[in-house]
């Protein structure tokens, strides 16, 4: 599986930006998906997940009620959709996905088997 993602940009404080994430084949709907960022000098953080079996999301503290996580099996794509934006949002995002059955959403970036390469949100103050 090949995952490509794109959307990431430069945007000002308080604006909107939407990721997709396109995976190749017609397996996507077996995976849980999720967005992970990394800001330079940190770590890679989970931001967001979909689950493949009942579609349970999970939102990091820092983005609930401002980050949207949503998949389109028919297109086999998984979106972020993030408003409110703030300039410690500025990240390179990262989508992956969790080929292993589970009930939750899996938080370590070890349990994800396939990975986009990046693409760079800066939020301007």
């Amino acid at each position: 599986v090949q995952l490509q993602a794109s959307g990431g940009g430069l945007v000002q404080a308080g604006g909107s930006l939407r990721l997709s994430c396109a995976a190749s084949g017609d397996t996507f709907h077996l995976y849980t998906m999720g967005w992970f960022r990394q800001a330079p000098g940190e770590e890679r953080e989970l931001v967001a997940a979909i689950n493949r079996i009942n579609r349970n999301t999970y939102y990091a503290e820092s983005v609930k009620g401002r980050f949207t996580i949503s998949r389109d099996n028919a297109k086999s794509t998984v979106y972020l959709q993030m408003s409110s934006l703030k300039p410690e949002d500025t990240a390179v995002y990262y989508c992956a996905g969790d080929r292993v059955r589970r009930l939750y959403v899996a938080r370590l970036s070890s349990s994800y088997d396939f990975w986009a390469l990046g693409t760079l949100v800066t939020v301007s103050s």
